[in-house]
């Protein structure tokens, strides 16, 4: 499967003629509008909607959205996109894409929770050529820097009908916000679409000390927030037969400098901005990611089978397996 940039997209079907595009979409809108599809749904929007409040119905759809509740069943998933670099005084700058692979089982519990079991790993690809990358020229220092895959496994939390703590961060995010029953943000965008807004704020002490990691740190403290958008058709939420629900979305994260940019404290930051779905196996992404995978981190594949602690971040995982750089 290989992906393309809108900007390649737009570039491949321009050969097809302008014209005829053009004239191909007022066709469909025109039946669109002369013959408006009308689906028959087994809820009233109503009841729809009583359902989005319901902390039983969305723990269990979460489970079906994260991975699959039939018996020895997991999901895999994939994330494509681009990281941009955020300074002040001037434009953001495409940096360069990443790929992500996971692995995800859910394990329902005797209280009806479910535990959520999960690998995952993201790859860095140079945006010209669309090679993953080891090595990567970071046009604000001129510097050529080794780039380091990021492979959690295990990222483990629970599903409940209450809203999980935050992560702990391996104990450096201690922030216990009270318990609110699991009801989240969901929108019928319309009539066919039901889209989930799901967001996370953090901001907690970094594991890389700048004492010590004096190039890889971005500063004492991390500022991160997760932006997910989940779209998912209305005859699949409302089809209690489904174990998995298929669904397509967007994944935005605000982060600092990624460690092995050996930015330091250089003030600014880095947006990933993705999309998301789930697929059927590791065969389904691109060739190149897939055959990462299988090289470097094989046991990704499938998804693990039993709760393991301690869950690590990716930060936390660079100060286990990475050294501090040099001084320049």
């Amino acid at each position: 499967m290989t992906q393309k940039t809108r900007r390649q997209f737009m570039t491949s079907t321009m050969g097809a003629g302008a014209a005829g595009i053009a004239a191909g979409v007022a066709l469909v809108g025109n039946a669109s509008a002369a013959h408006p599809v009308k689906r028959s749904y087994s809820l009233s929007t109503e009841e729809l909607k009583a359902r989005f409040n319901d902390p039983i119905w969305n723990r269990e759809t979460s489970a079906k959205i994260e991975g699959d509740t039939a018996p020895s069943k997991y999901v895999n998933g994939y994330v494509t996109g681009t990281v941009m670099g955020v300074r002040d005084n001037e434009a953001v700058r495409a940096l360069f894409g990443f790929e992500v692979f996971s692995s995800i089982r859910v394990l329902k519990q005797e209280n009806g929770d479910y535990q959520r079991l999960c690998r995952e790993l993201i790859f860095y690809k140079d945006l010209n050529t669309g090679e993953l990358m080891d090595s990567w020229l970071n046009p604000y220092t001129n510097e050529e820097v080794a780039v380091v895959d990021v492979a959690n496994d295990p990222f483990n939390y629970v599903i409940s009908d209450h809203f999980p703590d935050p992560p702990s961060y391996g104990g450096l995010n201690t922030a216990k916000p009270p318990r609110r029953p699991f009801i989240r943000n969901w929108t019928l965008l319309n009539e066919d679409t039901v889209v989930l807004t799901s967001d996370i704020h953090l901001y907690y002490r970094n594991k890389l000390d700048p004492a010590i990691w004096v190039r890889e740190s971005a500063g004492p403290m991390n500022r991160v927030s997760e932006l997910f958008r989940y779209s998912i058709r209305r005859e699949d939420i409302e089809n209690d037969a489904l174990t998995h629900m298929p669904h397509t979305g967007v994944w935005n994260r605000i982060t600092p400098w990624l460690p092995w940019m050996l930015m330091g404290t250089t003030p600014g930051h880095i947006v990933y901005a993705g999309t998301f779905s789930s697929v059927p196996s590791v065969d389904w992404v691109p060739a190149p990611v897939a055959k990462r995978v299988r090289e470097r981190f094989p046991q990704y594949t499938v998804a693990p089978e039993k709760w393991v602690d301690p869950s690590y971040s990716s930060l936390e995982n660079y100060a286990r397996t990475q050294k501090p750089a040099k001084p320049k």
